[in-house]
């Protein structure tokens, strides 16, 4: 697997318990507002990756101090290997978080059956008519939503989130993902914050104000269990 990064800890990226994150190198979208870039292309400007020995010593050292492991990217559900060294972090005793963009559907659904996930975070991009603004993938709209229901079935923790970003995401919009999510457990937005973005142009975008993120998640709130926001 092409492991391109590791934060040691954070307390914020899996609700409720600390953990170690990877980052995979390679997505197959190209979202404008991307605010880590540099893992999108399959290769890894160095070329040089983290290997599962070098990760499970670190994290059997690490035992006691974290609860699990946190997995994003880029995209995860991308790296051939990924069943593989889920498997190996498990069998240190630990928890496994997967962070998807929900355009792998096979791939989270063999990884639910095997129970090798304690909790699923899947990215939803936008109302699925506009996924072509992200990916030239045809059929990514079969796939994504085939992963919302994926994901809503699961029987394990999972939270889908939303970054709403200025120029993409309005009321209208709001209310289509809205729909798509109907009856979830758990929905996060994510107010976009301009650093680092894969196009420059976003970089002068101002994110939205407290007042606006209040009206999207008022709008979204009669269709799921749970909603908050991540500012």
């Amino acid at each position: 697997m092409k492991v391109a990064g590791l934060l040691k800890t954070s307390l914020i990226d899996y609700p409720d318990k600390i953990v170690s994150i990877i980052f995979t190198q390679g997505c197959n979208f190209r979202c404008p507002y991307c605010h880590n870039p540099a893992l999108l292309p399959a290769e890894s400007v160095e070329g040089e990756y983290l290997t599962l020995p070098v990760l499970l010593d670190f994290l059997q050292k690490r035992k006691g101090l974290i609860d699990g492991l946190s997995i994003t990217g880029g995209e995860p559900t991308l790296q051939p290997d990924l069943k593989d060294w889920i498997i190996a972090v498990k069998e240190l005793g630990l928890l496994v978080k997967l962070d998807s963009n929900g355009s792998k559907p096979e791939i989270i659904s063999d990884l639910i059956e095997q129970q090798l996930l304690d909790y699923l975070a899947l990215d939803l991009k936008l109302p699925l008519n506009l996924y072509w603004l992200l990916t030239d993938h045809t059929d990514i709209a079969t796939k994504i939503k085939k992963s919302i229901n994926l994901v809503k079935e699961s029987g394990i923790e999972y939270e889908f989130r939303t970054t709403v970003v200025p120029g993409l995401h309005g009321q209208a919009e709001m209310m289509e993902i809205g729909k798509l999510l109907n009856g979830a457990k758990r929905f996060y937005l994510q107010n976009f914050k301009p650093n680092n973005t894969y196009q420059p142009a976003y970089l002068s975008k101002v994110p939205f104000t407290v007042a606006e993120l209040e009206q999207f998640k008022n709008i979204i709130k009669p269709m799921v269990n749970e909603i908050k926001i991540r500012y």
